[in-house]
Order: structure tokens, then C-alpha cells, then sequence
């Protein structure tokens, strides 16, 4: 059940936080009002007020060119005393990186934030034909991208089925391939090999891998990613790329469990 509609305010805090996460997935190259509108389900006078709001506590910025909307100065000071906390990329900076380089491939850091996934880190293979599904800042919903999946199969069974009961939205959105059942029979998969593999569900051809990275307490809070052209991912190579992300997906687990004792 959703509580937000007892909480007074609660709808136009949900409604300002999404333009927030729209605004900082654009980018530097921003987002202009009538898009922020349309993929947050807004009307433009709506969006425009909350947009205004932010701007004046240095939320959100626009260009005064452009008239695109970017990320303002106030989420980078917010941003530098949260990553104290949250933030692991420096933990695993040369982890992505070696990633990259002993599987030629492009390699990512991504976090898990609430039901979807934010791609923190990618680091370039050497291999000269890449996938460009990911970069920083995107954001996929669990169970979408190699990520995300990796990181809902390690889930506890009733995250998972309270993960379905609020997206009946995915297949819609993003494919057949995402209903409930055949994701629930990826999430299996995933769960006995120990790593995800998304065939091309998201790009025709490019191919994805994803292994969870685990909290000192044993939850799934961030994945390791490699993304590349299909025959790059054929099965005389898929189990060989699959022990090297499970290995540097291991590195990183003890490597935070140290750092955060």
C-alpha cells in the first residue's frame, strides 16, 4: 500500500524528487521542460512551478541559452557530504578497470537506489567495437539491465515478489521479455550461475553481463557490469567473462567489508 497520500506534501516531495532524478540522469547536456514533463507524467505548467521551486534552492539550474534544465550547485555540495557514507567508486575505481582491461570489454560500477539501478563508473575495453547502453548516471529499473538483475536475484524472496506487485509496468515498458515470469525465470538462472546475462533485451546485439557486490551484511547494493557486441559473448567465451566479473565482483565484496569495519 502506498502512504504517501496520507503525508501532507508527500505527492509534490514524489513529484519534485523525479524531476530531480531525471534532471541529474540528462546530465550536462540537460533536459528541456516539455521532455521532464512528459517522462515524469506532468502537465508543463506543473513540471514549470516544481522546476522553479528547485531552481531557487539551487537544485536545479537552466541554461540560459538552451533553456535546458541541468543539475545545480546545491546537489554537488549535498552529493560531496553523502558520498562519505554511500559512495565506493574510488573503493573501486582500479577494480573497473581491470575489469576492463583483462576482458577487453567495457566495464561499470552500478548502485541500487530504491527499484532501479544508477551506473556510477565505466571504464573502456580495448576491444574496438563497443555497446553504448550504459554511462554514467543511467538509470535502469531492477531486473532491466545485467545489473539490476544480478541484484534483484540476490534479493530476499519477499523483496522480489513486493518488487512485481509495484511494477506490473515493465513488460509495457520495456518488453515482453520483462513479464513476471520469464523475469522470475532470468532471476533463477541468475541465482544458480551467480552472475546475469541479458541476451540483447534492452539493444538488438548488445549483450550484457552483471555480478552483484554485497554490503558487509550481506545484501546486494551495487553490481559489476561488462556490456559488448554479441559475438563477443558467445558460449566458447560466456563462462570465461563470467569467472573474471564473478572474481573482480569478489574483490570488491571484501574490499568494502574491509573499508567499512
Amino acid at each position: 500500500m502506498d502512504t504517501r497520500a496520507n503525508v501532507p506534501g508527500a505527492q509534490a516531495i514524489a513529484r519534485a524528487a523525479s524531476l530531480l532524478r531525471l534532471v541529474t540522469a540528462a546530465g550536462q547536456d540537460g533536459v528541456s521542460a516539455g521532455e521532464l514533463a512528459r517522462r515524469a507524467d506532468l502537465t508543463r505548467p506543473t513540471a514549470h512551478r516544481l522546476l522553479t521551486a528547485l531552481r531557487r534552492e539551487g537544485l536545479v539550474d537552466q541554461d540560459e541559452g538552451s533553456g535546458r534544465w541541468m543539475p545545480g550547485p546545491e546537489l554537488f555540495l549535498m552529493g560531496t557530504v553523502a558520498a562519505a557514507r554511500y559512495d565506493i567508486t574510488e573503493l573501486a575505481r582500479d577494480i573497473v578497470r581491470s575489469l576492463a582491461v583483462r576482458t577487453e570489454e567495457s566495464a561499470f560500477l552500478s548502485v541500487r537506489r530504491g527499484d532501479e539501478t544508477v551506473c556510477l563508473l565505466r571504464e573502456e575495453g580495448s576491444f574496438p567495437i563497443r555497446s553504448f547502453v550504459l554511462s554514467e548516471g543511467v538509470r535502469f529499473p531492477l531486473g532491466v539491465a545485467s545489473a539490476g538483475l544480478a541484484i534483484l536475484a540476490f534479493l530476499p524472496p519477499h523483496d522480489v515478489d513486493a518488487y512485481f506487485a509495484r511494477h506490473d509496468e515493465l513488460p509495457r515498458l520495456w518488453g515482453a521479455a520483462h513479464g513476471e515470469a520469464r523475469l522470475r525465470a532470468r532471476l533463477r538462472d541468475t541465482h544458480e550461475r551467480g552472475y546475469a546475462v541479458n541476451p540483447g533485451l534492452i539493444v538488438e546485439g548488445s549483450y550484457g553481463l552483471g555480478a552483484a557486490v554485497f554490503t558487509r551484511e550481506g545484501h546486494p547494493q551495487w553490481a559489476l557490469s561488462l556490456t559488448g557486441v554479441e559475438f563477443r559473448f558467445g558460449p566458447d567465451r560466456l563462462p570465461e567473462l563470467g569467472r573474471t566479473l564473478l572474481a573482480h565482483a569478489h574483490q570488491l565484496t571484501s574490499r568494502i567489508a574491509s573499508a567499512r569495519r
